[in-house]
């Protein structure tokens, strides 16, 4: 029990014991913003400056890992005819990846250092750049074709992929727009229909590359963001059954699409095993083949040109074949409190009156996490096979250099939280 000074009366004593209580409570209390109630955050600690660091290291274990499975899962790729005669060399990939981190590093670095004030601002020119690029990346002589997909400009040091940006731009603009039309949030036709426009005009580029698995996770990030800025329960459920309805007419309306469907369905049958159904056929064999400890780093098989992507789309699987089924959960693991961790420091953001901030810091937690989940169904055969990286891990210089410009942005939200908190101004 807590001294009291014995020549304070019994009034003295009560107060003091009921202002502790009061005090509790209100530390309990939710914070209303417009119609939605936030939990009020607990008490910060004395170190308030500074950011997250345990989201740092994280996301540095992320990407150190990735960097190690994106060689291992490289490596043997110049043996391949297709890659061999290029003369691409075991250390190709490797080295492309360490460029793109270097990039990534220091883009992270400087987007740290811009006051989130400066992106709400910028939160409408940085969309119309987006979309630029999405039309310029379908121009003839400026975009790039692999695979029958043009969805890459070539810049020298490396390849940029304009979707990436789009990623980040809807997720600052969608935030925007949830501030601008926080009053007009009730009406479908003033604050729903605008957005679904700006999504809709970005789908229509991306299909056109033809690029579906960016502009689902797009998708996703506008509704989540629409949903957690308080629009209508009964609007984010008609929005979210249109996206099925044309999701669904897609798949339908693409005879490919369908063969992926129906490989993910029945991935072992002769017709599909050496089709639509032999790179998730593979990632299974390669995460059936890991068991529970993994043969080893390196010595993976289904990476010997058996399996397609190993290095970008099915990393996940190599990393099964080689850290068995403890890699994987630790995988897993990882990206959910990773996740976690960026929606709470969004929370914590919109329970201190930073509504923008909060809603930026929750879209790239659902950016993260829906993207990361598609693709660890997509190896474990839970999904459909889509062409979505692991965010992080997989090789791709523009993925990785807008993955961690999106961390910067949580970490400078963050940031500026603890400044609050202390007494500060931002």
């Amino acid at each position: 029990m807590s001294a009291v000074p014995e020549n304070v009366g019994l009034r003295g004593r009560i107060g003091g014991w009921f202002s502790g209580l009061f005090q509790a409570a209100t530390e309990a209390l939710p914070v209303r913003i417009g119609s939605q109630e936030f939990a009020r955050t607990q008490t910060a600690p004395a170190r308030l400056m500074g950011f997250d660091q345990a989201l740092l290291w994280v996301t540095v274990a992320l990407l150190a890992w990735g960097l190690v499975m994106v060689y291992s899962a490289s490596i043997a790729m110049p043996d391949n005819p297709r890659f061999g005669k290029l003369g691409y060399s075991q250390t190709y990939f490797l080295t492309r990846h360490v460029v793109g981190l270097v990039l990534g590093f220091v883009a992270a670095v400087l987007a740290f250092q811009i006051p989130i004030r400066t992106w709400e601002r910028c939160a409408p020119a940085l969309f119309i750049f987006s979309l630029v690029l999405l039309v310029l990346v379908l121009v003839p002589h400026v975009g790039r074709s692999v695979n029958g997909a043009r969805r890459w400009i070539p810049l020298g040091v490396m390849n940029f992929q304009p979707s990436e940006l789009a990623k980040l731009s809807v997720v600052i603009y969608a935030a925007d727009y949830m501030v601008r039309k926080m009053e007009v949030k009730e009406r479908f036709f003033r604050a729903v229909l605008p957005m679904g426009v700006a999504v809709a005009l970005v789908g229509v580029f991306l299909l056109a590359e033809p690029d579906m698995g960016a502009f689902m996770v797009i998708a996703i990030i506008a509704m989540g963001i629409l949903f957690l800025g308080g629009v209508n329960a009964r609007m984010f459920f008609l929005i979210a059954a249109v996206l099925l309805v044309a999701f669904g007419m897609m798949v339908m309306m693409s005879e490919w699409r369908r063969e992926r469907i129906f490989a993910y369905l029945n991935p072992w049958d002769e017709k599909l095993t050496l089709g639509k159904g032999y790179q998730l056929s593979h990632s299974l064999i390669a995460i059936g083949r890991g068991e529970i400890f993994g043969v080893g780093l390196g010595g993976s098989v289904e990476k010997l040109h058996w399996l397609p992507e190993a290095h970008t789309d099915f990393l996940l699987a190599v990393i099964g074949e080689e850290f068995g089924m403890v890699g994987v959960l630790i995988c897993i693991g990882l990206f959910l409190w990773l996740t976690r961790r960026i929606m709470h420091i969004g929370r914590q953001a919109i329970a201190l009156d930073r509504v923008f901030a909060g809603l930026v810091a929750q879209g790239i937690g659902i950016w993260v996490g829906f993207q990361s989940f598609i693709n660890m169904g997509v190896n474990l055969g839970a999904l459909p096979t889509k062409g979505l990286t692991l965010p992080f891990m997989s090789y791709g210089g523009s993925a990785i250099l807008m993955n961690l410009v999106a961390v910067a942005l949580v970490l400078r939200i963050d940031y500026e939280n603890r400044v609050l908190m202390r007494g500060g101004r931002v």
